[in-house]
């Protein structure tokens, strides 16, 4: 299918599929891994009306619940994973990750922006609008984890933190890591302040800013969090190959993806989906 998305470059590391009028996006590099089921939603595809119109299944953006309930069945239907399945962080831009247990299927972890499982089934969704996501698959130990990515969680190296989190729990060696950063705010759209970029200055190496971030004449900066996350990711040992960074931008994508700095508070959420096979 093509749904129109601006694409940043010509790589090929999207696939747009369409199921019964639901499309969503797939990692080929997550794919060929033959482990997991996955996907991140777009704005198109659901029954929301309104500011959340119409493929919104977060239940913290004044959308009507029975809207919500019938985009999760739609969305899940679509992936193929069973919406009782759902395992849901309530994101407050930590670096705090959750172990998700056979006991804690279809729950809600607050004050938590990402999680990492072994249970199969299981499908971890979390939220973005304009944020990264980080999806994280371990062939070797059957392991997943699934991770939401701001400014802060990017300072914080929210990537680093889930897998040394997996490793802990699972024995993950991130050398044998599959990841992917998904669809977010691009750097020519993501203008920041000079109090962020002090905060990058002290996380990342001098060597890396020039590719991080450049300033503007009016002493703005425009900031690359796909690059950032990347950086962490290889720094934490995840072999660059093994990386699928995203040339999907939320921002320049209005029409077909939500984006807080396109529209505000007033919108729906997108989201990330992570699930091992059965």
């Amino acid at each position: 299918m093509n749904l129109g998305l601006n694409y940043k470059n010509k790589e090929h590391i999207f696939d747009e599929r369409e199921v019964n009028g639901v499309p969503y996006l797939s990692f080929p590099l997550l794919e060929q891994t033959g482990m997991v089921k996955h996907g991140f939603s777009t704005r198109l595809g659901g029954v929301s009306r309104g500011h959340c119109a119409t493929m919104n299944i977060s239940t913290t953006r004044g959308d009507d619940p029975e809207a919500v309930r019938e985009n999760q069945r739609r969305i899940a239907a679509a992936i193929g994973v069973d919406p009782s399945d759902f395992t849901y962080t309530h994101q407050t831009h930590t670096t705090n990750v959750a172990v998700v247990k056979e006991e804690d299927r279809g729950g809600r972890f607050p004050d938590t922006d990402g999680m990492v499982t072994d249970v199969p089934g299981i499908c971890l969704v979390t939220f973005y609008a304009d944020c990264v996501p980080l999806f994280f698959v371990d062939p070797v130990h059957g392991a997943i984890g699934l991770s939401h990515s701001g400014w802060r969680g990017t300072v914080g190296r929210m990537g680093k933190v889930t897998l040394q989190l997996m490793e802990q729990k699972y024995g993950t060696d991130p050398e044998q890591v599959v990841a992917a950063i998904g669809p977010s705010i691009c750097q020519d759209c993501y203008e920041v302040g000079g109090d962020v970029i002090g905060e990058f200055k002290e996380a990342f190496d001098e060597a890396l800013w020039p590719e991080l971030f450049y300033e503007k004449a009016d002493g703005k900066y425009q900031l690359d969090l796909w690059r950032a996350n990347e950086a962490v990711l290889t720094e934490a040992g995840v072999r660059t190959e093994c990386i699928a960074v995203t040339n999907v931008c939320t921002h320049c994508n209005p029409e077909i993806l939500f984006s807080h700095r396109s529209t505000g508070a007033a919108r729906g959420n997108l989201s990330a989906f992570l699930a091992l096979k059965q």
